[in-house]
């Protein structure tokens, strides 16, 4: 009687498992029981075979995951450059582009002669570019790792094709990112790289203009920097000279009249200095100057009313 028992408990116990052992496979090559849902394909070709079919049945998530066991796997198979590929893409369908750069930038670092290198740069450029423009901020809606990543892939994209049909104006354009995040020294240096490195390039006349406007640029704030007006006043009017029918010319003179206007200012202020300190004769010099070089400015016609104040106290 007691055998029975112990014959059925056996029996119940062993029905109660069986349905867990089913998801699992012995496999005599490895002495082991495998998850055949963790199990990697016998080849790296049909394991990205497997992964496609996710893939291109829009099941990003198991895709990647497939992907990822073959990089793991099959680390120096083409197919692994593939599948490195395949995971920019999809984290660029997830809209997170952010990580698609990071994926795709491993497909330059791991796998340099894969074929996929020149699109992964395209990729890389146009995802730069939505940072760029802001629209990659409303998809996200996440912290990013850097103020802007625009450029940190900038930079690589020049990095990864120094004379590429993308490097000159992914230079520029890094030039402009840090232009318009108020970093003009930098942008400055950046633009001067597109002169330098690519004096061919289409975007040499707007690099110049953009360091002119550069130099122009930091001396806006509350530190009047003479020289730095003086020599973008000098970019500027030479631009102008050598492209009279460029766009950018227009937005060259009126720059050139902003800064007559700062540099006309400064001196003003000078003058209404001395005058204060009753420095009359260094007064009335600056005051001259005013309306001898810049009589076009507004403080042309305050420095005359100054002049005939100040006669008046004599």
């Amino acid at each position: 009687m007691l055998r029975r028992v112990i014959s059925l408990t056996l029996i119940i116990v062993f029905l109660a498992v069986l349905p867990a052992y089913s998801f699992w496979i012995w496999t005599p090559k490895t002495g082991r029981w495998v998850n055949p849902k963790y199990a990697v394909k016998p080849t790296p070709q049909e394991q990205l075979d497997f992964a496609l079919q996710f893939y291109q049945a829009g099941d990003l998530k198991r895709a990647k995951v497939e992907f990822k066991k073959l990089i793991k796997h099959y680390s120096r198979s083409f197919e692994a450059s593939e599948s490195q590929y395949y995971l920019g893409l999809i984290e660029e369908k997830m809209d997170r582009l952010y990580e698609a750069y990071l994926a795709y930038q491993r497909v330059v670092d791991k796998y340099p002669f894969s074929e996929r290198v020149q699109e992964v740069i395209e990729r890389e450029y146009k995802i730069a570019e939505a940072f760029m423009s802001g629209r990659s901020r409303k998809l996200m809606g996440v912290k990013l790792p850097v103020e802007n990543p625009a450029i940190e892939i900038f930079k690589k994209v020049v990095e990864n094709s120094t004379y590429g049909r993308l490097a000159p104006s992914a230079q520029y354009k890094l030039g402009l990112v840090l232009m318009n995040l108020g970093r003009f020294y930098e942008a400055e240096e950046e633009f001067q790289k597109v002169i330098t490195h690519y004096p061919a390039s289409e975007w040499v006349n707007a690099a110049r203009y953009q360091i002119a406007y550069c130099k122009a640029s930091s001396s806006k704030g509350t530190d009047y920097d003479h020289e730095a007006v003086v020599q973008a006043k000098e970019m500027f009017e030479e631009f102008v000279k050598e492209h009279p029918d460029a766009a950018l010319s227009q937005e060259a003179k009126k720059n050139l009249r902003d800064l007559n206007e700062k540099e006309a200012k400064s001196n003003y202020d000078i003058a209404y200095f001395y005058e204060k300190q009753k420095a009359y004769q260094a007064a009335k010099r600056y005051y001259n100057l005013v309306i001898n070089n810049y009589s076009n400015s507004e403080w042309a016609a305050q420095a005359v009313e100054r002049l005939e104040i100040m006669e008046k106290k004599k």
